[in-house]
């Protein structure tokens, strides 16, 4: 595990000179800064978290060497204006082996999620007013609009979990009396000169690791879509008390 101090007005002016400021996309900044760093997707997934007005946010990854060997290999290519936001002399890392983690244990986890399905057919439906709403084959849609569209009984919550609990699989299940959904937004980011809107969740809960294996490959990879710009990523904590 990689933690990182990010000074947020250096991110702004970095992101502004390579003219990614208008409107900021913090996700689309992220993943260019952290690929010109250190290489394409060698720092991925990661999140950052950063305290209402606080000039300086924390970068947490996930990363296959230590800090060590991602200095070494940095320093050789980094550019003095991608310096002015990675500090290197900062760069910390924890190890978290596979033989860590066991079947049965149970961890508490928060974990920012861009829960969207691919549609494998049209989707069409009328709202409330009698407009008809259509989706084309393909199309990147909220995963709880696509329940709702589907006529399912079901809440955003209940949709969301059930969506994170499929893309676990067999590495762990959820504890759904200590889960929940503890954010919600629909934000615009932009992917490939586009601008995709969509739900941007934040999950809190308390899972039980089924096969240790598989759930340190998902620590490494990540979970959902848009794992390289700021998405999916399980940050650990303490089990969470059920509601």
């Amino acid at each position: 595990m990689i933690e990182l101090p990010v000074p947020m007005r250096a991110l702004h002016l970095w992101a502004g000179s390579r003219g990614m400021s208008s409107p900021f996309d913090e996700g689309l900044a992220l993943h260019h800064l952290l690929g010109e760093a250190f290489g394409p997707g060698v720092l991925q997934p990661f999140r950052l978290m950063v305290a209402p007005g606080a000039r300086i946010g924390t970068l947490y990854g996930y990363a296959t060497h230590d800090a060590d060997a991602l200095r070494t290999a940095a320093r050789g290519a980094i550019t003095p204006a991608v310096a002015e936001v990675v500090t290197l002399d900062q760069l910390r890392s924890l190890p978290r082996p596979v033989s860590g983690w066991s079947a049965g244990q149970r961890l508490g986890f928060d974990i920012r999620l861009r829960p969207v399905v691919r549609l494998a057919s049209t989707l069409s439906a009328k709202t409330e007013t009698g407009a008809e709403v259509a989706f084309r084959k393909g199309a990147e849609v909220d995963a709880f609009l696509a329940a709702v569209l589907r006529d399912q009984q079901t809440t955003r919550e209940e949709t969301y979990l059930a969506w994170l609990s499929e893309r676990l699989g067999h590495a762990a299940t959820l504890d759904l009396t200590a889960t929940r959904l503890a954010s919600f937004e629909r934000t615009r980011v932009q992917r490939n000169g586009r601008r995709l809107e969509g739900p941007d969740a934040g999950i809190h809960g308390t899972l039980t690791i089924t096969d240790a294996q598989h759930f340190a490959e998902i620590l490494g990879r990540g979970l959902g879509r848009h794992r390289s710009y700021g998405y999916g990523m399980l940050l650990l904590r303490p089990p969470q008390r059920s509601r």
